[in-house]
């Protein structure tokens, strides 16, 4: 029987971008029958505002704790080059217009390494649309799958799963194993503890 690990992030949560290496060394190691399914939870709403001060001053706080925790590097120039937004959503719809053209993946990545290390700022659709030409994506398509019904309508579902399956942060890992639900610890830099609780909970299921 085939499991089903739910990976629920937001390209533009930091904390999922410090997963990044790690989350690769576990689907590296996963059991084959263990199926990866992205879920894009959404942080925040669409919005043309900036950024309040103290939001700004969280966000990049988080930054610093996350190179000193985990290891892994930002770029802080983002804040002097850009105007920052709490804005997400536009980014999510981002990955799910690029699974129509079979890259989700890259495109999670490739939006996480330029906001993060090249201090591009991932709320703009012009940024969106710039990676999606590094990309090799048919533009015109990706432009109107970006903001098409279809998107709205899947990024919408994708977010009632999330609070299906009881997340409440990100990023978050919840394994479907026969008819039980169980969240999968994270720990950052350590695959191979997270190996362990999956392996655990799929070998001699009772289904």
């Amino acid at each position: 029987m085939t499991h089903t690990l739910y990976y629920v992030y937001d390209p533009m949560c930091s904390w999922c971008y410090a997963f990044r290496d790690t989350f690769k060394k576990v689907k590296k190691g996963l059991p084959s029958n263990v199926e990866v399914v992205y879920v894009a939870g959404g942080l925040a709403p669409h919005s043309d505002e900036p950024m309040e001060q103290g939001f700004r001053d969280k966000i990049q706080a988080i930054w610093y704790q996350i190179e000193k925790v985990v290891g892994t590097k930002f770029n802080h120039d983002f804040w002097i080059k850009c105007t920052p937004k709490l804005s997400t959503y536009l980014a999510c719809q981002a990955t799910l217009a690029a699974k129509n053209q079979g890259k989700e993946e890259e495109m999670i990545e490739a939006i996480q390494t330029a906001y993060y290390l090249r201090a591009m700022n991932p709320s703009d659709e012009d940024m969106l649309l710039n990676v999606a030409k590094e990309l090799e994506l048919n533009i015109e398509k990706f432009k109107n799958d970006l903001y098409s019904d279809v998107t709205v309508k899947n990024f919408s579902e994708k977010m009632n799963l999330k609070i299906a399956l009881n997340v409440r942060g990100f990023p978050s890992l919840v394994l479907q194993h026969g008819k039980n639900i169980s969240p999968i610890a994270i720990k950052f830099n350590e695959p191979e503890a997270i190996l362990d609780q999956i392996k655990n909970l799929t070998t001699d299921v009772n289904f």
